[in-house]
């Protein structure tokens, strides 16, 4: 089968939609199946095998954030272009709706469509211009969303049915590797610094933290600067700017936990995954978005935006073995449920259905 694969963001930006979308492909590909994606792209072209760049991506507020999409008139072109070209038994858009070439490639018919919803929150577009799209909707053959928060938001604003597939990592890359050595307990962050993923709440929280812990910091974002102005006397930080996938990998195994100080707009947690596929345990905010990845224990959750109660939770794993054990275990069984393969799986079936 010959499935595209469409990204509204730029794959020169890390994010949860674009390695969701690199990482189903690869998955395709291992089950036989060709698999080519269509996305942004900016700086060098990236390699062609398997990618069509269709373009430069200008920067967008959406939910919170700042995403980088194409809604300019050439990339929105050539996707719609290369889309009709390529024969696909089938068309897969991730966020369908996003003001980028998921839209214009919906809004072009370009075949049997499949649409994953990945946006939660109510500061998505989708309150304000939601009855304006539902005509566009109309024309996805099938509906998923990668959770239950996902699934409301959209049925909520855009009507229709909606199957829910959890977003997935390849567990495997997550096994073994040599982990960059500390010296220190250490916490590890992952993610964009914007104000959404609360990583002021985690350098705030580093006050109420003994002075033997240490703080990874990966990532960059537009509150970069203003941060490491505002906390760069604090010698117990590590600013380690964008990781590439074997760094990051490195540090997962090398961190005493991972902390996820997320304050809002969270459909699921990709980080936390990989961080219990790599067995680290995983203080993370009581959002819905990460509570369906902390059942039964999984993950330590504290209210989010909360300094004070995020170091108990961080203190809590740091100085109990047997629950930092507990988390490491529960958490890894939980990220084989939510392994890639099985979710190339469930889509090939889906593609099946619609192509035939």
């Amino acid at each position: 089968m010959r499935v595209a694969l469409v990204c509204p963001y730029s794959l020169s930006a890390p994010g949860g939609v674009q390695g969701q979308v690199l990482g189903l492909a690869a998955a395709l590909r291992t089950r036989g199946h060709e698999a080519i994606v269509v996305a942004p792209f900016d700086g060098t072209r990236p390699e062609p095998d398997g990618i069509i760049a269709v373009g430069r991506s200008i920067r967008i507020p959406v939910n919170g954030s700042i995403a980088a999409m194409a809604p300019l008139p050439g990339p929105v072109a050539r996707a719609v272009h290369n889309l009709r070209r390529g024969d696909f038994d089938v068309v897969h858009l991730h966020e369908p709706l996003a003001a980028s070439i998921t839209m214009a490639a919906l809004a072009g018919r370009v075949g049997p469509v499949v649409g994953t919803f990945h946006a939660a929150g109510d500061r998505t577009p989708y309150r304000w211009i939601g009855p304006l799209l539902r005509p566009l909707a109309g024309r996805i053959d099938r509906r998923v969303a990668v959770s239950e928060p996902a699934r409301r938001l959209a049925e909520r604003y855009l009507g229709g049915t909606y199957e829910v597939l959890f977003n997935g990592v390849d567990v495997s890359s997550f096994d073994g590797g040599a982990p960059v050595p500390v010296d220190r307990p250490t916490i590890l962050f992952l993610g964009r610094h914007e104000q959404r993923k609360g990583l002021e709440v985690l350098l705030l929280a580093m006050a109420h933290l003994p002075d033997e812990v240490r703080l990874s910091i990966a990532g960059h974002g537009p509150l970069t600067g203003s941060l490491r102005r505002r906390y760069g006397d604090d010698r117990r930080i590590e600013w380690l700017g964008q990781l590439d996938e074997t760094n990051k990998i490195a540090r997962l195994h090398a961190a005493s936990v991972v902390c996820v100080p997320s304050l809002h707009g969270e459909s699921f947690g990709v980080t936390v995954l990989e961080a219990m596929a790599a067995r680290t345990p995983v203080v993370a905010s009581d959002l819905a978005g990460y509570r369906q990845l902390a059942a039964d224990g999984a993950a330590l959750l504290v209210p989010p935006g909360h300094p004070n109660q995020l170091a108990a939770g961080l203190l809590a794993v740091l100085r109990d073995p047997v629950l930092a054990a507990r988390l490491s275990e529960l958490g890894c069984q939980q990220a084989r449920r939510f392994s890639i393969d099985q979710l190339a799986r469930r889509y090939i079936s889906i593609y099946e259905t619609i192509a035939s």
